[in-house]
């Protein structure tokens, strides 16, 4: 059986709670440097390497301390993770915080009985510290984005003739699409540029496909296998690609395939659905149509559109952005929000999770939920600079209305609230994140 711990009184967890406390008797723990990549154990004194590989790690807390982390996968930091965890069980015990699971507890059961202790986002805290380290590993993604852009001092040749590219990297790439045909991806997705660029020369330089990944005796050979296999592009099953795009740090634990699959499985799902035949009316130019935030129903015309969810979801756009005060990005943000939510089938006001379109569509319905938006802060993030469907036409049919005072607006910097600023600082004292 399991009981769990700290969280009885899990409403009255505030983000707060993650606040590191000013004591002096803190644990110093500068050493645990992410660019080192060492992780001490949260009881001793042992160290692990966990950038290659997290099971030894693992498997000592569990031999040696019947302690196991949940959804390790979903750790987008996995050193500040740990330092943080080996600060706050200094400082209460275990059992503040962890659910105890009991081993060989009924009379029948032979073996030791023994006390397992499971740390997982069931507890707010470490709920908020996943999401705090997901968005600052985000944050600092979309700002060496920018700084790649800004940064007028790249020269580099191309991987497959003598041309010389300087000034923005992006040229490049361009270059390699359109004159190679090699595709590696859109531009403003590729991030980590020239080391990314360094490790297909790398296999070039070796003779090795950048897509079979099989070696080749001679230049010329490799040459002409992928042009003939058509094997001009990267390997979309090598994950040490991963790090090189945008899309990967998205969300917690899920790269390029898992959210293209969503997407797929969302689309196969509403062509199922008792509702499909209301998109049986799309013209032929149906990558032109826009379709509602809220049910299948779409039109080429954006008034249309707007009418539609005003007088059916009582969903107006058009208040809703004079009353926020919301600018062309704000827009952007919050529709790219609900389209995640409505795909997840989340309600975006009260979080309640359900199975179907029909199903969430109901519950906001009746609850009313459609026409409310929850505070800023949960929506207005970097993450949603990014559609949820890459053919949203709604997001090109919104109007700039503000296009002049935006001109010198950075969209990649976000400003943290208070909360967040407050667990930043405490974090940084344990020199957890870079």
């Amino acid at each position: 059986m399991a009981s769990g711990g700290g969280t009885s009184h899990k409403d009255d967890v505030q983000l707060e709670a993650l606040n590191l406390p000013e004591s002096s008797d803190s644990p110093d723990l500068a050493t645990e440097s992410v660019t080192t990549n060492t992780v001490t154990c949260v009881f001793c004194s042992m160290l692990f390497d966990a950038k290659e590989d997290k099971d030894p790690f693992l498997k000592h807390m569990i031999d040696e301390h019947k302690f196991l982390i949940a959804d390790v996968n979903l750790i987008s930091d996995f050193v500040g993770y740990i330092g943080y965890w080996k600060m706050r069980f200094s400082e209460q015990p275990i059992t503040d915080f962890c659910s105890v699971i009991k081993t060989n507890c009924k009379q029948d059961n032979p073996g030791k009985q023994e006390d397992f202790y499971l740390l997982s986002d069931v507890l707010q805290e470490d709920k908020g510290l996943r999401e705090f380290l997901q968005r600052r590993r985000l944050d600092s993604i979309l700002l060496q984005l920018q700084k790649e852009r800004d940064d007028i001092n790249f020269k580099r040749r191309c991987l497959f003739c003598w041309d010389v590219f300087e000034g923005n990297r992006m040229a490049l790439i361009d270059h390699l699409s359109k004159d190679h045909s090699f595709a590696i991806g859109r531009s403003d997705n590729i991030v980590f540029v020239n080391e990314f660029l360094d490790k297909l020369q790398e296999k070039l330089d070796k003779l090795q496909c950048l897509y079979c990944e099989k070696t080749f005796r001679d230049r010329t050979t490799l040459k002409d296998h992928m042009r003939k296999k058509q094997h001009k592009k990267v390997n979309p099953k090598n994950k040490e690609y991963d790090k090189y795009y945008i899309i990967n740090y998205l969300e917690m634990g899920k790269n390029w395939e898992d959210v293209r699959a969503e997407d797929d499985r969302d689309i196969a799902a509403r062509s199922e659905s008792p509702d499909s035949e209301n998109w049986e009316d799309w013209d032929d130019d149906a990558s032109a149509n826009i379709v509602c935030l809220f049910c299948s129903y779409n039109s080429s015309e954006m008034s249309t559109m707007l009418s539609h969810m005003t007088q059916v979801h009582s969903f107006d756009l058009g208040v809703i952005k004079k009353t926020l005060d919301l600018n062309f990005y704000h827009q952007i943000k919050l529709i790219n929000f609900i389209r995640r939510e409505m795909h997840q089938h989340s309600c975006f006001v009260c979080r309640e999770k359900y199975t179907s379109d029909d199903e969430i569509y109901k519950h906001m319905t009746e609850e009313k939920h459609i026409s409310q938006i929850p505070d800023r802060k949960v929506w207005d993030q970097p993450q949603y600079f990014f559609p949820t469907y890459e053919n949203d036409t709604l997001l090109c049919a919104l109007e700039d209305d503000d296009n002049n005072e935006q001109e010198n607006t950075v969209v990649l910097a976000e400003d943290i609230d208070e909360e967040m600023r407050k667990l930043e600082d405490g974090l940084l004292l344990l020199n957890l994140l870079s």
